[in-house]
């Protein structure tokens, strides 16, 4: 097999093909009732990055067919410059034969050039030869995290009409607005302000990761790179109508080459404004509103920390239910090289596959 770089920039028509059937045969195992995807899906999430971003991208050919793939991703941002994400991924037919780590050691090494001394990444519970190579490789468990699904045909409407007219009993003095792809100028340091206070006192588990810091830029390079994917982001936000500022938020994204499916993004909560009901009163909001423009959706997909006990709760009230689970692990650059330059294990005891995902 032969293993070599993937440049999306410079990729021909051939070598996207054949990025979307390894996409598809991987998306196959991960969402195994999910539709495929088109190519230009694949392209669009592979070529539009934040201009503080770099990604690198190593793939296995066998043939005409890439059987695996690694992307190391790191950010140049104010916090966190210590840490690369890494995802790899071996195909089921070709695990067992080392191209695992003959990627990893591409990944981790690149990761030491960067000056980031710690890999991190997610492996999912419908592919468990990802545990077993973290197993192998000495790799950390940091925090485990549901994916939890909503079927749109479970939706106790009345229930949550409810929770909608009995949001203003608990939360006086606050109003709810909603907006579109992007933070209105006027408030870009009242969202920053409230997003630091509410996603970073978040379940981390035993992560090394610090504080988030958000710049403006940042804000507005996540928009522009949604809207170049074609993403479409739906924000609510609860604002103290005393003061102006900015308490909490709930956020949607759907795309339109995965009609039937909303994605849940952040809800949080600044702590100052806790207890009010504020996260129910944004979550039903933003139910009805999927359900009054967005009829053709069928499901509604989140991820939550299982220590996050207040989160869980709206959310198994509101009718989701857990599908499977994913393990974020941390592992030191220099021990990650070190493995990969053992002797090499039999196949029978390897795993080659890995999936961690990218922010």
């Amino acid at each position: 097999m032969l293993i070599e770089t993937f440049d999306s920039k410079t990729a021909g028509d051939a070598e996207w093909r054949a990025m979307n059937r390894f996409a598809n045969a991987r998306r196959k195992e991960e969402w195994p009732h999910d539709l495929p995807l088109p190519v230009e899906k694949t392209r669009l999430d592979m070529s539009i990055v934040k201009d503080n971003a770099r990604r690198y991208i190593w793939v296995a050919w066998q043939g005409e067919d890439i059987v695996g793939k690694a992307n190391l991703w790191v950010e140049d941002a104010e916090t966190n410059t210590h840490l690369a994400w890494l995802d790899l991924w071996v195909l089921a037919p070709t695990r067992g034969q080392g191209l695992g780590r003959q990627l990893l050691a591409l990944a981790a090494e690149t990761a030491r050039c960067e000056g980031r001394r710690l890999l991190m990444g997610e492996t999912d519970s419908y592919a468990p030869a990802g545990d077993a190579f973290t197993a192998h490789l000495g790799a950390s468990k940091g925090l485990v995290a549901y994916t939890n699904e909503l079927n749109i045909a479970d939706v106790d409407r009345a229930m949550i009409r409810r929770w909608i007219e009995r949001a203003p009993q608990r939360a006086s003095g606050f109003s709810l607005e909603f907006w579109g792809n992007g933070v209105p100028e006027a408030d870009i340091d009242r969202w920053i302000r409230m997003f630091e206070a509410s996603m970073n006192d978040e379940p981390r588990g035993d992560l090394e990761v610090e504080d988030e810091k958000l710049t403006p830029d940042d804000v507005r390079q996540w928009e522009r790179v949604l809207n170049e994917r074609g993403v479409e982001a739906w924000t609510a936000v609860v604002r103290e109508d005393a003061t102006g500022e900015l308490a909490g938020f709930s956020q949607v994204r759907w795309n339109p080459y995965e009609p039937d499916i909303m994605s849940q993004g952040g809800t949080g909560t600044a702590r100052t404004y806790r207890n009010r009901g504020l996260g129910r009163w944004m979550k039903a909001a933003m139910m009805e509103r999927i359900l009054r423009e967005r009829p053709d959706v069928k499901r509604i997909r989140t991820g939550n920390a299982d220590s996050n006990a207040p989160m869980l709760k709206i959310n198994y009230e509101m009718g989701f239910r857990p599908v499977k689970t994913w393990t974020t692990w941390q592992i030191e650059v220099e021990k990650a090289l070190a493995w990969t330059q053992q002797g090499v294990v039999e196949a029978e005891t390897l795993d080659d596959t890995l999936e961690s995902a990218a922010a």
